[in-house]
């Protein structure tokens, strides 16, 4: 029991840590005498479009990533923890420290998948914004 709640408290701290950011990380500065309204328009346009274009959020893509390494994780330990030990209070314990590698396994899994996520969006949002002529500064994800 006293190994669950332990588990629980490490996966709930870890995945606090798998949270991305779901807009543009990258600045992108609108063409000289082009409105504020206009380029606010554009902005809009293009969230939808790089969202679009990864086909889900950042912050969904690193959640399932984490959520999978707890499963498979958790599942392991519960393997190793009947054949270590050959009853089912091993399964318990083999379970909970499972749950816990697959949760320290899943946050980095999930914040390597969510950077990926949002390097992809970027690139659509600047490609987006480019193509309606606005600016990309050097050093950007995607330069003309």
């Amino acid at each position: 029991m006293k190994y669950s709640i332990l588990a629980l408290t490490i996966v709930g701290i870890l995945a606090g840590c798998a949270s991305i950011p779901n807009g543009p990380s990258v600045a992108v500065m609108p063409a000289p005498g082009k409105s504020f309204d206009q380029f606010n328009e554009e902005d809009n346009v293009c969230r939808q479009f790089a969202q679009k274009s990864i086909g889900t959020s950042a912050n969904d893509a690193a959640t399932a990533s984490e959520a999978k390494s707890i499963a498979v994780g958790t599942a392991i330990g519960a393997v190793a923890g009947v054949l270590g030990s050959g009853n089912s209070g091993g399964a318990g314990s083999g379970a909970a420290i499972g749950m816990v590698g697959g949760a320290a396994m899943g946050s980095g899994a999930a914040q390597s998948s969510g950077r990926e996520a949002q390097r992809r969006y970027d690139i659509a949002y600047e490609q987006c914004m480019y193509a309606k002529g606005n600016q990309i500064p050097n050093g950007s994800a995607y330069h003309h």
